[in-house]
């Protein structure tokens, strides 16, 4: 099986090392293509306005000057012509990507460009805390559940549209409480500007997070990662509305 790995964080994240181990228990025959530098917060976008830059950092390992999305295009159409992958796996990222961040996330956002490019695709998180000013990260989570989630996902199958995206809780390994399938949970949106002044008395401006405690539904990935499961939950590329579209026809029939 071939194994295209790729990430948000950028081509020297430990997390990538994370995945690499993941990826090294189910195969040897994996290529990584990763930004030059840390692309988190891109979601699904395209360089289209700057080149593309291709750096081969060792054997089946290259970094590309551009977004996640543009690294899964570049190993498709350009190093894998011959032999594309069987499987993307996308992460291991620092931080959770669940409920609404998914749509922020460079990292899930490889993942569907896997899967527009009819490649089963994985994104892979692992959940953090900050404890006096310092990032706690139990990379080992991931690195112990993740190729066994893997193996499981590969073997139930990739339905036509259909990603997984996988969040590790913020936990040492042995303290995990298993593994569950969740939906999509819900956050409040906590981004606001965060104002400044340089040396120079001029403004500038960071995003930046201000979260209250979310309402956590049962069942939601949210949750499974509160009780400190590992959540998997399935994503489709359809954003359709289906329960409205009968409505919302009648709706403008109505009004013609």
């Amino acid at each position: 099986m071939r194994i295209l790995l790729t990430n948000d964080d950028g081509i020297h994240a430990p997390g990538l090392e994370s995945l690499e181990k993941i990826a090294a228990e189910l195969s040897d025959d994996i290529w990584t293509v990763a930004p030059e530098t840390d692309q988190s917060g891109l979601s699904h976008s395209l360089s289209l306005n700057d080149p593309l830059r291709l750096r081969e950092i060792s054997d089946r390992k290259f970094a590309v000057r551009g977004t996640p999305t543009d690294c899964v295009i570049m190993a498709m159409r350009r190093l894998l012509v011959d032999h594309r992958p069987d499987l993307v796996l996308s992460g291991v990222n620092s931080g959770q990507n669940a409920a609404d961040d998914v749509t922020y996330s460079g990292t899930v956002a490889a993942a569907i460009e896997g899967t527009l490019l009819g490649v089963p695709s994985i994104a892979l998180s692992q959940a953090s805390s900050f404890q006096h000013g310092m990032r706690e990260m139990h990379w080992e989570t991931a690195e112990k559940y993740g190729a066994d989630i893997v193996r499981k996902l590969v073997d139930f199958g990739f339905p036509p549209g259909i990603l997984y995206n996988i969040n590790f809780p913020n936990r040492p390994a042995a303290e995990v409480e298993g593994v569950t399938v969740t939906t999509q949970g819900r956050l409040t949106h906590g981004l606001h500007i965060d104002e400044r002044t340089d040396g120079r008395g001029n403004q500038y401006f960071w995003l930046a997070y201000r979260r209250e405690s979310p309402d956590i539904k049962p069942g939601t990935d949210l949750d499974a990662m509160k009780k400190g499961e590992v959540s998997v939950t399935p994503l489709r590329l359809d954003l359709t509305a289906y329960d409205l579209t009968e409505s919302l026809g009648g709706h403008f029939g109505g009004g013609a």
